[in-house]
């Protein structure tokens, strides 16, 4: 790209940045240094104000640089990640969001512990949302590297190295100076942000085929070099039956994922009241569908007006093909339209991936600080101990340094694909333990703690041992190989595992259910009385 590319998108960036550190540092002038506004901003925000942020949280680099990149590959199967994106809200609207208000206070863990021994609970809780956190913000690292390599014009590995350190310094500050407060603020400017330039973008996508969507696609079947199989299912996993089942996998695990993601769930404990919680979730589905609509426009148009070899040239795994789009529709490289617009779109990407991580490394050192922590610190005990959000300080920093590094082993895959493991992680781990405790009156402390790691450990070996990590040329590894699972993604196997080991703990452990917690805890849920 032209000096005046990387100018222009590093002004923009700049200044995003200093808006966001601006934000960050009045917010810290005005913190009072308690739990309470550290992990929750004193639980102030309104639905609407709470719906951007969530919408700003969930729509990250996976959504913006790796869907479209899949549909301009692959064509229609692409286009699962966003149907498999939106139709997850479902399931947090009808199944979560007002339960899990109501019931915790902080994180996942509080929901589950209201009705078991806090201790055993709270480490495997914990465990796993650090885990889930992790993946999720390695698919950020990734789509960080990704566009500053497309932004400096090649792919220089150092390059690369330094863009994913600086991302994961700038996310340490923002958690560490402002907490729930500044992150949301700034998840909101993004959230802005990010759908006047994919609106924009697609706007112009529709006017260069003058409104005709049927011409776009044809267009875009044209130059993918594969004709109509671009436009019919089958092309990524039409081959066999390992394709199918991962297919298969995959829709399982981002439908069921959203509703186990430790930074969403965070996000219920922001406004006052449940009902303000299933609000804010009416107003992020209105817009996170209105955005992944316009994903299909935009991967389209990437295959159309670019061309799926030119995108796959510039990036194997699709990760650059909505900043080349934007280059094309403003006029072509060296064009002033094209740099602006070029610029413009590696901003709002920026700004995506800063505003995501944020939330992510909020939520995971939430995690560290509230549960692990406080359950080793000071076993069976009342109370908070001393320090903990100086340890979930000190945790952010940590959970970024491993972030960083996982980032940049993984800096070849799709951004999108690599949220869809940290769904199955979710999915697995979180998702059957939060149900049985909100609707399994029998659960017990047991069966909790086997629903975690019964999905967890198995998702992550899953992943260790699948074609991601080895055994194929587009594996962390090429190299080597180790590769025992055939699939791609684990969640076909580990989902039903989590909740098969959450009911064998139950139905083999001697404890009883405690009837009197599980009926206080259901008409918390259920009505908010008692609820923080």
């Amino acid at each position: 790209m032209s000096g005046d590319h990387q100018t222009l998108a590093l002004l923009l960036f700049s200044a995003f940045v200093a808006v966001t550190l601006g934000i960050t540092t009045w917010v810290s002038r005005h913190r009072h240094g308690s739990a309470e506004e550290f992990y929750t901003g004193g639980r102030l925000f309104s639905p609407m104000e709470n719906g951007f942020a969530i919408a700003g949280d969930y729509m990250s680099a996976a959504s913006f640089l790796g869907i479209s990149g899949l549909i301009a590959l692959f064509g229609y199967d692409g286009m699962l990640y966003s149907v498999g994106f939106l139709v997850a809200w479902l399931v947090v609207l009808l199944l979560v969001a007002e339960l899990v208000r109501n019931c915790g206070r902080f994180t996942l863990a509080d929901v589950v512990a209201a009705r078991m021994r806090e201790r055993p609970v709270r480490i495997a809780a914990g465990t796993s949302s650090v885990a889930v956190s992790v993946l999720y913000l390695v698919a950020q690292m990734v789509g960080a590297g990704s566009l500053v390599a497309l932004l400096l014009g090649g792919t220089s590995e150092a390059a690369r190295a330094w863009t994913v350190i600086g991302v994961g310094a700038l996310m340490v500050v923002y958690v560490t100076l402002g907490g729930m407060r500044a992150t949301t603020w700034i998840q909101i400017v993004k959230a802005v942000l990010l759908m006047a330039g994919t609106l924009a973008l697609t706007v112009l996508v529709l006017l260069r085929f003058h409104g005709d969507f049927d011409a776009l696609l044809t267009t875009a079947a044209e130059r993918s070099g594969h004709g109509k199989e671009f436009l019919a299912p089958g092309l990524a996993y039409g081959g066999g039956w390992t394709a199918r089942f991962d297919f298969m996998s995959l829709g399982l695990a981002l439908v069921l994922g959203t509703a186990g993601l430790p930074h969403i769930l965070s996000r219920f404990y922001t406004v006052p009241t449940a009902r303000a919680a299933r609000r804010s979730v009416v107003w992020a589905i209105g817009l996170i569908g209105g955005f992944y609509l316009m994903t299909i426009v935009l991967g389209f148009g990437a295959a159309a007006l670019v061309g799926t070899d030119e995108v796959r040239a510039s990036s194997a795994a699709g990760n650059t093909a909505v900043p080349l789009l934007a280059l094309d529709l403003g006029g072509g490289a060296g064009s002033t339209g094209g740099t602006v617009l070029f610029a413009v779109v590696a901003a709002v990407a920026f700004a995506t991936i800063l505003a995501v991580v944020a939330g992510i490394t909020l939520a995971s050192s939430a995690s560290v600080a509230h549960d692990l922590y406080a359950s080793l610190k000071r076993p069976g005990r009342g109370g908070k101990p001393r320090g903990e959000v100086a340890v979930a300080r000190l945790a952010a920093a940590g959970i970024g340094a491993v972030a960083i590094a996982l980032g940049l082993l993984a800096r070849d895959l799709n951004v999108a694909f690599l949220v869809g493991l940290a769904f199955a992680v979710a999915a697995s781990a979180n998702l059957p333990v939060l149900l049985y405790s909100l609707f399994w009156r029998n659960f017990t402390t047991r069966g909790a703690v086997w629903s975690v790691y019964g999905g967890l450990v198995p998702a992550v070996l899953l992943v260790v041992f699948s074609p991601v990590v080895s055994g194929s040329p587009q594996a962390i590894f090429p190299g080597v190989d180790f590769q025992v699972f055939p699939l791609q993604n684990p969640g076909l196997v580990s989902i039903p595992l989590g909740f098969l080991a959450g009911w064998l703990g139950t139905v083999l452990s001697r404890e009883r259910a405690d009837e009197a917690r599980h009926a206080e805890s259901e008409v918390r849920s259920l009505t908010g009385a008692g609820a923080v």
